[in-house]
């Protein structure tokens, strides 16, 4: 990377936290300013959906902390990973918090940033291209399309118990909004697409799963919410993943340039259902 690109931009300062979004995947779609920070820092924290590849910016001597959170399979405690950082922060270290997407959009970076204002660690905030954007972006599906759509509604598929929220409102959810896009929903597929269903969504309405997107190994199933769990099933996907309802999906068909991208490469063949 040239390093005209990085005249100009912030340093970083002993004792103080960057909380920095890496993207959905792709090394290439960090910004410059993740980069930057990535070159800097004396520590990382980073995340499980961190792409290994970014981390090579780091500079010789810098400490690589693994904090991943997976669902369903043992992690760092949130809060653990929080004091962490102001415990890194007071050694005097450059700190870089490191996370999948953007750090405010389903990634608890909230949380992190308010255990700093607690402690009185200074801090700064790089936002990220988040999975439910730049994810369907290389599945080839727009969240909007001036069309078919005017709204869409971005949710959580489990609350911080790992169960489907019971704060989302699931019926006005399902009659306003006519693009979903989920995060964190595979587990619950078969709630999710039921509670839909029951407030009127129809069973035909179509409904992707995006798993690890923007990557070489992104797969695709391709459903309805009548068929999402049977088809889930058979694909035998694992998160991470993305999941979009709504007729925004039918665009896919023509607009898939990365699946085209890879299969003519010859890196793998695209699972769809």
């Amino acid at each position: 990377m040239s390093d005209d690109l990085m005249d100009g931009l912030a340093d970083m300062t002993p004792g103080c936290v960057w909380l920095v979004g890496a993207g959905p995947g792709d090394p290439g779609l960090l910004t410059l300013h993740a980069a930057n920070a990535i070159r800097q820092a004396d520590v990382i924290v980073y995340d499980a959906l961190v792409n290994a590849a970014s981390l090579k910016l780091a500079r010789p001597g810098a400490v690589l902390e693994y904090a991943g959170k997976r669902g369903g399979k043992p992690s760092a405690r949130q809060r653990d990973i929080s004091l962490r950082l102001v415990e890194l922060a007071r050694e005097g270290h450059r700190v870089l918090r490191l996370k999948g997407g953007d750090p405010f959009v389903f990634g608890r970076g909230g949380e992190e940033a308010l255990t700093l204002v607690k402690h009185n660690v200074p801090f700064r905030i790089v936002p990220g291209i988040s999975a439910g954007i730049g994810g369907l972006a290389y599945a080839g599906i727009p969240v909007t399309h001036r069309d078919i759509n005017h709204s869409v509604t971005f949710l959580t598929g489990h609350d911080s118990n790992g169960i489907v929220p019971d704060r989302i409102d699931w019926t006005s959810v399902a009659r306003g909004s006519p693009v979903l896009v989920m995060y964190m929903a595979m587990k619950h597929i078969a709630t999710i697409t039921g509670r839909l269903m029951e407030a009127g969504r129809s069973p035909d309405e179509p409904l992707a799963i995006v798993c690890n997107a923007t990557t070489e190994q992104q797969q695709i199933v391709e459903s309805t919410l009548r068929n999402a769990e049977q088809d889930l099933l058979v694909a035998g996907l694992s998160p991470p993943a993305i999941v979009v309802v709504g007729e925004i999906v039918r665009l896919r068909q023509s607009l898939d340039w990365f699946g085209d991208l890879l299969n003519v490469s010859g890196d793998r063949d695209r699972k769809q259902a």
